[in-house]
C-alpha cells in the first residue's frame, strides 16, 4: 500500500517521459493501467518505465476499441498521454469528449514543445528543450560543449516530474471541487522553471551569460578533476568553512593563492594547480582522504559503482531486479526502505482483469477478441 493507493490513472502508450511519469506514480501506489497498442507479446524486463502497472490492449483505430477507453476514461482520477498535440483529438479521446464521460477527470498531456506555440508540431528531443529553455547553457566548462546529461534535464526533470506534480495538484482540487483539468506540461517549460536558483543568481551579477565565469561553472572548488588512473571526483565546498577544510586537507592551507577562495581573477590558475595535484594520485587515493569529511567530496562513479557504493547500499537505493539494475521508488515516507518496485507486465496481461472492473463480462471479452479489438 503506497501513499497514492485509491489513486486511478489511465496511461496511454507513448514513449520517454510520459511512461516515466505513470512508473513514478505507480511506484508510490497509484494503479496505473497502460493502453498498449496491438502487436506486442510477452515482457522485456528492460522496460523499467512499466513497472508496477496493468497493461491492456486495445486497437484505438476499431471504434469498439475506442469505446473501452472511454469506460476506462470514465472510471479514473487521471490520464496521461505523451503524444503530438492533436493525435488524441484525431483517435476520439480528446480532452473535450473525456470530460464528458468524466468530469473529474485530471487530463495530463506532456509534450516537448506544449500544445500550444509556434514549436507545438515540431519533432524534438530532450536536448532541443533544454537547450531553447537555457537549461543546457551552463552544462559544462566554458570552451566545451553544453552538454546536459541525457534525458535527465529535460524528459525526466523537466517533464516527467512536471506532469506527475500536476496531475497530483488537479486530482487534489477536483475532489475538492468535482471539477477536473488539463495539464499541459511541456518540457520545454519545465526546464525553463528548474532555472529560477540559477535566475535568482544571476540577477545578482552571480550566474553571467558568458559560461566559465560562476562559482558554479568557473570556479576551483566547484567541479570535477580527473585523477591519475583516469578516475573522476567531484567537488564543491561553496560556503568558506568547507572550503577551508578541504584546503587544509589538501595541504594547502599556508599557501596565500587558495586563501582568497573568491577572488575570480585568480580561479582560473588555482583550477589548474587543483588538476595538477589531482592527477598525481588515482581517485581511490582522494576518495579516501575526502570521503565523510565536510569538504563536499564525491567520487563520480558509473552506474554499475554507484550500486555497490556503501551509501547507497545503506539506502537500498540501486537494486538488479529480474537482471535489470534500477532505482527504487523515491522520495520515501517515515524512513522505510521502499520494497522491490512492481514487476513489468506482458503486453495486455490484464486485459481481462481490467475490462472486468468496468462491467464488461466474459461473453463480450471473448467477442472483442473474436474481432480483433484486444
Amino acid at each position: 500500500m503506497g501513499v497514492l493507493s485509491g489513486v486511478k490513472v489511465v496511461e496511454f502508450e507513448g514513449l520517454g517521459p510520459a511512461p516515466f511519469c505513470g512508473m513514478l506514480l505507480a511506484d508510490l501506489g497509484a494503479d496505473v493501467i497502460l493502453v498498449e497498442r496491438k502487436g506486442k507479446s510477452g515482457a522485456a524486463p528492460a522496460e523499467i518505465y512499466k513497472r508496477g502497472k496493468r497493461s491492456i490492449v486495445l486497437d484505438l483505430k476499431q471504434d469498439a476499441a475506442k469505446e473501452i477507453a472511454l469506460e476506462l476514461i470514465a472510471n479514473t482520477d487521471a490520464l496521461i498521454e505523451g503524444l503530438r498535440p492533436g493525435v488524441m483529438e484525431r483517435l476520439g479521446l480528446g480532452p473535450e469528449i473525456a470530460h464528458q464521460r468524466n468530469k473529474k477527470l485530471v487530463y495530463g498531456r506532456l509534450t516537448g514543445w506544449g500544445q500550444t506555440g509556434p514549436f507545438a508540431q515540431n519533432a524534438g528531443h530532450d536536448i532541443n528543450y533544454a537547450s531553447l529553455s537555457g537549461a543546457a547553457w551552463y552544462a559544462g566548462n566554458a570552451g566545451d560543449a553544453p552538454v546536459p546529461p541525457p534525458t535527465l534535464v529535460g524528459d525526466i526533470g523537466g517533464g516527467a516530474l512536471y506532469l506527475a506534480i500536476g496531475i497530483l495538484a488537479g486530482v487534489m482540487r477536483a475532489r475538492e471541487s468535482g471539477e477536473g483539468t488539463v495539464v499541459d506540461a511541456a518540457i520545454v517549460d519545465g526546464s525553463a522553471h528548474m532555472m529560477n536558483l540559477i535566475y535568482s543568481l544571476r540577477a545578482v551579477g552571480g550566474m553571467p551569460d558568458k559560461r566559465g565565469q560562476s562559482m558554479l561553472d568557473g570556479a576551483h572548488f566547484y567541479g570535477a578533476y580527473q585523477c591519475s588512473d583516469g578516475g573522476w571526483i567531484s567537488i564543491g565546498p561553496l560556503e568558506p568553512k568547507f572550503y577551508m577544510e578541504l584546503i587544509e586537507r589538501l595541504g594547502l592551507g599556508e599557501d596565500n593563492k587558495f586563501l582568497a577562495q573568491y577572488d575570480a581573477a585568480q580561479w582560473p590558475a588555482l583550477k589548474e594547480e587543483l588538476k595538477a595535484l589531482f592527477a598525481t594520485k588515482p581517485r581511490d587515493y582522494w576518495t579516501d582522504k575526502l570521503e565523510g569529511t565536510d569538504v563536499c567530496f564525491a567520487p563520480i562513479l558509473s552506474p554499475t559503482e554507484a550500486q555497490s557504493h556503501e551509501h547507497m547500499k545503506a539506502r537500498n537505493s540501486l537494486r538488479e531486479i529480474d537482471g535489470v539494475l534500477q532505482a527504487v521508488a523515491a522520495p520515501r515516507f517515515d524512513g522505510v526502505i521502499p520494497d522491490d518496485p512492481g514487476t513489468v507486465p506482458a503486453s495486455g496481461q490484464h486485459t481481462e482483469d481490467i475490462l472486468a472492473e468496468i462491467g464488461i463480462g466474459a461473453a463480450r471479452i471473448k467477442m472483442l477478441r473474436s474481432q480483433g479489438l484486444l
